[in-house]
C-alpha cells in the first residue's frame, strides 16, 4: 500500500520544529514535497529534512501527483488562498492558526472543505498537551461538578525584538491575540463550549521592533461569560518582563468547579494541580499513563522533552483522521469558531462594550 504523501507549505521554523518530526512518527506517511517562496529558507529546510523535491509556488506543489495531503505553515495571510486551492485540488489540510485574517474567511475555509469532504484541521497545538487533555476530560466527565469560573494567561517577555510578518497586521490580522490568546480560547471553548458574550481591552506599548514599525497589540486581556454559566479572564502579553519565552514562561489555566478545582501549568505538562472541597491547598494530580499522548499515536511519552514532544500528536492526529475518513480534532470549524470570538474581541476593544460572538 503506498504512503499517503504530505507536502509542506512555508518551510520554516514551526514546520521543521513542529511537523517534519510529527510526520516521521507517522508510518504510513511519506513527506514528498516542500514549499516556500523564500529561497534561502526552502534550501535550509530541504538540506535539514534531505529532501529534494521542493516549490517556490504552492500551485506547483499542489499540482505533484504525490501530495495527498498538505499543511500549511505559511504567514497568516496567505492561510486562506492557499487553503482554499488545496480544497480545491482535492488535498486535505492541516492550516496552523489562526486559520485566516477573519471570520468569513476562516468560515470561508471551513465551509469549503465540508463541501469537498476533504480531512480539515486546525493546528491548536496545545489541545495535544497531556495536562491539557486531561483537565478537559476531567471537566466533561463531570470531576468538577458545576463549572464557575475558568482563567488563562500566557505571559512572555520579548521585549522590543523584531517580529516580522507578525508584527504586520496586514500580514498576520492580530498580534498577541492571534499569536498567542488564540490557544488559550480553544481551551476554553474545548472544555467549557460556546462563549456568550465578552468584554475586552487591547494595548500596543511598543510601535517599533526590530527598526521597523509594529501595529499590532502586544496586550491583550478578555472577560467572558460561558453559555454553560460560568465566567472567563483571560490575558496575554509579549512583555511580562523576566518570564522568558517558550515552555518555561507563564502558560497557565485554571477551572473553578462546585466539586473541585482544577491548574494547568505548561512547564509541568505531565501533571495537574487539584483543589478539593474543605482543603488545604491545591495537590499534585498525576496525569494518567492513558492521557500521555494522544490515542494511537506511537510517540513515547518517555523520550525527549514533554514540552516539545506533545506537538508531535497533531501530525499523527491528522494523517489518522485521513486514514480512517473521520473528521481531525479540532477541525476548521473549531478553527472557524475561535476566529469569531476573535473578531469579537477587536470589535469590543476598539469600541468599548460587551459584544456577542458570531456562532457558527
Amino acid at each position: 500500500m503506498a504512503k499517503l504523501g504530505v507536502g509542506i507549505i512555508g518551510s520554516g521554523a514551526i514546520a521543521l520544529a513542529n511537523h517534519v518530526p510529527g510526520l516521521a512518527l507517522c508510518r504510513e506517511t511519506a513527506l514528498v514535497a516542500l514549499c516556500d517562496a523564500n529561497p534561502a529558507v526552502l534550501a535550509r529546510a530541504s538540506q535539514e529534512t534531505g529532501l529534494e523535491v521542493t516549490f517556490e509556488d504552492y500551485t506547483a506543489l499542489l499540482a505533484h501527483p504525490a501530495v495527498d495531503a498538505v499543511i500549511i505553515t505559511t504567514p497568516n495571510h496567505l492561510h486562506p488562498p492557499i487553503a482554499l486551492a488545496a480544497i480545491a485540488a482535492g488535498k486535505h489540510v492541516l492550516c496552523e492558526k489562526p486559520l485566516a485574517l477573519n471570520f468569513d474567511q476562516a468560515r470561508q475555509m471551513y465551509e469549503a472543505a465540508h463541501t469537498a469532504r476533504v480531512r480539515h484541521m486546525t493546528a491548536f497545538t496545545y489541545r495535544f498537551v497531556p495536562a491539557m487533555r486531561y483537565m478537559t476530560h476531567l471537566v466533561e466527565s463531570g470531576a468538577i461538578g458545576q463549572p464557575y469560573h475558568f482563567r488563562a494567561n500566557r505571559l512572555q517577555d520579548w521585549g522590543g525584538r523584531g517580529l516580522g510578518w507578525r508584527q504586520v497586521m496586514a500580514l498576520a490580522g492580530s498580534g498577541e491575540l492571534g499569536d498567542m490568546l488564540s490557544h488559550r480560547l480553544d481551551y476554553g471553548l474545548a472544555m467549557l463550549g460556546p462563549i456568550s458574550r465578552l468584554v475586552a481591552s487591547s494595548r500596543r506599548f511598543v510601535d517599533e521592533r526590530g527598526g521597523q514599525p509594529s501595529d499590532v497589540e502586544d496586550w491583550v486581556s478578555v472577560l467572558a461569560d460561558f453559555e454553560v454559566g460560568a465566567t472567563g479572564v483571560l490575558e496575554s502579553s509579549k512583555l511580562a518582563t523576566g518570564r522568558g519565552e517558550g515552555g518555561q514562561s507563564q502558560d497557565y489555566c485554571e477551572i473553578n468547579g462546585s466539586e473541585a478545582s482544577l491548574v494547568y501549568y505548561l512547564e509541568r505538562p505531565h501533571e495537574l494541580q487539584i483543589g478539593r472541597p474543605g482543603g488545604a491547598g491545591l495537590e499534585k494530580l498525576p496525569v494518567p499513563t492513558e492521557f500521555l499522548k494522544w490515542p494511537g499515536s506511537g510517540r513515547d511519552p518517555a523520550q525527549g522533552d514533554p514540552l516539545v514532544t506533545f506537538r508531535y500528536d497533531q501530525d499523527f492526529e491528522f494523517v489518522d483522521a485521513i486514514l480512517n475518513d473521520r473528521p481531525c480534532r479540532p477541525s476548521f470549524r473549531e478553527g472557524a469558531q475561535v476566529q469569531a470570538i476573535m473578531e469579537a474581541i477587536l470589535q469590543s476593544a476598539q469600541e468599548s462594550r460587551w459584544v456577542e460572538p458570531t456562532r457558527i
